[in-house]
């Protein structure tokens, strides 16, 4: 009988110290994975104490429960049952008290505080948005775009394409006063990792969006502590070793005046109750290259960083302010004053999700997020807009009444409606006094075919070009406000260009039985689209040649026709064999 009692015991010492390391071992493993900021007001580290308090021992506890359930011992069911409930008590009252601390912060209960963390001061719009440099600073390629570019850029590069990829998170800043999308290149998993990582990555991609091009920077050293390292060069994780209590938030890649690389990670603050109000006190910059890193409260930040308050936090304070000003109850009934900024639909149709849009603005060294303003009720029209500095939050506001960005885009499109493009999210420019939405055309592969420019009072006033300077003189004639000189320049490039068209026209000749005629009106004239048995495509303008009414289906037809890109080969003479 006491050998018996002697080996239960020994049984429950054992199974409890099992418990106990593969707790341990649970601990360790969520801290790896989670890396939670040792702070109150972090709920990563909520999560983690509810996960690591509550669940593996409670489900421990109730296999040991069951074992015992076998027992005709009620002292053993007894013994093992206590374990469990209170794993399970600590868990349910971790996970009450992050509740009731998620609810004090509510903004039921303060509304005026959410309201106030960010506010835009008014600014008259024709002397804070400078035209003489808009153009040059205007940032209107998307990040799409920018990753389009930037691959092709490293294609070309045999040793670089093979391990590395180009990272999708391109960063707007801007570059010796000039806006520029930068992103550095990723290892392309985990082998690639581990065959690459004593010479770390080597060079980073930087875009040019107002000109569309691409360049890859090499670098002298490789840099080491990047998001796509693992162990200890993962950067979150070697940030998480040296900075245990910060809350980290936007992690983006960025470079100083010099081109060296860095990371900059925003670091959070919670200013209402404990998950409430959030907002950036500093933001914490790292060389990637030897792990160097430094913490800046928000006034100390260099002047070269650009990107401390990210859009999204940006656009999320500013509707905390244009829809909570009036009390919480009205901006969930009455509704009296409230806006927010524009949002465009995140999907391929109309029955995608809507999400906060916004474009990019250089300005006095920094990069401003612009969006514009309209009321809660979605009416496609804007009461203004606002500009909003990315490192250090100050926002400006305009009153202007218009179209919103949705609507200036569908404008651009109908534009050119034949060619099938889409426009990028817009910008907000300066053209003679007049507010001007400013955009790129792409074709379905992404690539930049036009620019355009639509008047935000009279968004049926559209110009498009294949240059921002010609898209920018048109629209000056159209607007009126183009001087002699533009409109004198404008008609010789038109001139030139014509001619040397002309000059630069090569032609080749073509035999082909007709399957198929269409006629197809485009721009007030009538095109002949002719379908060959072989299934080439062939297009004439009717008012060039009035004999393409004689042609029929099964005629053969010998046709000198322009070489060019375009699906369907342009004849300029023909005749029937």
């Amino acid at each position: 009988m006491g050998k018996n009692k002697k080996r239960k015991s020994k049984g429950v010492v054992i199974s409890a110290a099992v418990l106990v390391v593969l707790w341990i071992l649970w601990v360790a493993l969520m801290y790896y994975l989670l890396l939670p900021a040792w702070n109150i007001h972090s709920s990563g580290l909520w999560l983690f104490l509810i996960l690591v308090c509550g669940l593996p021992a409670g489900l421990l506890g109730l296999v040991q429960m069951g074992i015992c359930a076998t027992s005709a011992d009620v002292k053993d069911y007894g013994r093992y049952a206590l374990p469990a409930n209170i794993a399970f008590s600590i868990s349910g009252i971790l996970f009450l008290v992050f509740f009731i601390m998620m609810i004090q912060g509510a903004k039921m209960f303060h509304a005026s505080a959410y309201a106030s963390i960010l506010s835009a001061e008014e600014y008259d719009f024709t002397e804070d948005i400078d035209q003489a440099r808009a153009l040059s600073q205007i940032a209107l390629m998307d990040t799409d775009s920018a990753i389009l570019l930037g691959n092709r850029e490293i294609g070309g590069l045999s040793e670089v394409v093979s391990q590395y990829n180009v990272s999708e998170n391109y960063s707007q800043i801007d570059y010796q006063g000039s806006p520029v999308k930068v992103s550095a290149l990723d290892y392309a998993g985990f082998f690639k990792y581990m065959g690459n990582k004593e010479n770390g990555i080597p060079g980073y991609v930087k875009v040019d969006p107002v000109g569309q091009n691409a360049d890859y920077v090499a670098l002298e050293e490789g840099m080491h502590y990047v998001p796509s390292a693992y162990f200890s060069k993962d950067l979150r994780r070697h940030l998480r070793a040296k900075y245990p209590t910060k809350i980290f938030g936007n992690l983006h890649f960025e470079v100083d005046e010099e081109g060296n690389p860095y990371y900059v990670a925003s670091v959070y603050k919670y200013t209402i109750g404990i998950f409430g109000g959030e907002t950036i006190e500093g933001a914490i910059i790292c060389n990637p290259v030897d792990g160097a890193a430094e913490y800046y409260p928000v006034a100390e930040i260099p002047q070269w960083v650009d990107i401390v308050f990210d859009g999204d936090l940006l656009v999320e304070q500013y509707n905390w302010n244009g829809k909570l000003s009036n009390g919480f109850w009205n901006s969930v009934f009455g509704k009296k004053g409230c806006k927010k900024t524009t949002e465009t639909v995140q999907g391929d149709d109309e029955d995608g999700s809507y999400a906060p849009d916004y474009g990019y603005v250089a300005k006095d060294g920094d990069i401003w997020i612009y969006t514009g303003v309209t009321s809660v009720n979605d009416d496609a029209s804007n009461i203004g807009f606002i500009l909003v500095n990315e490192r250090t939050a100050e926002a400006h506001s305009y009153t202007i009444a218009g179209a919103d960005e949705s609507s200036a885009m569908s404008a651009a499109e109908g534009e050119v409606q034949e060619k099938g493009y889409q426009a990028s999210f817009p910008s907000l420019i300066n053209v003679d006094g007049q507010p001007t939405y400013v955009m790129v055309l792409k074709d379905a592969h992404g690539i930049v075919k036009l620019y355009a420019m639509v008047n935000v009072e009279s968004y049926n006033k559209v110009t498009t070009a294949a240059s921002l300077d010609d898209c920018f003189r048109k629209y000056r004639k159209l607007i009126g406000t183009a001087e002699d000189t533009d409109t004198v320049e404008e008609d010789e490039q038109e001139s030139s260009v014509k001619e040397q068209e002309e000059e630069n026209l090569v032609t080749e000749n073509y035999t082909f039985v007709i399957a198929e005629i269409r006629y197809v009106e485009i721009d007030g004239n009538t095109w002949v689209y002719l379908l060959a048995e072989d299934g080439a495509l062939y297009k004439a303008k009717f008012a060039d040649n009035e004999g393409l009414i004689y042609l029929n289906a099964g005629d053969e037809v010998s046709a000198d026709c322009v070489k060019g890109k375009e699906t369907a080969l342009e004849m300029k003479s023909f005749q029937v064999k």
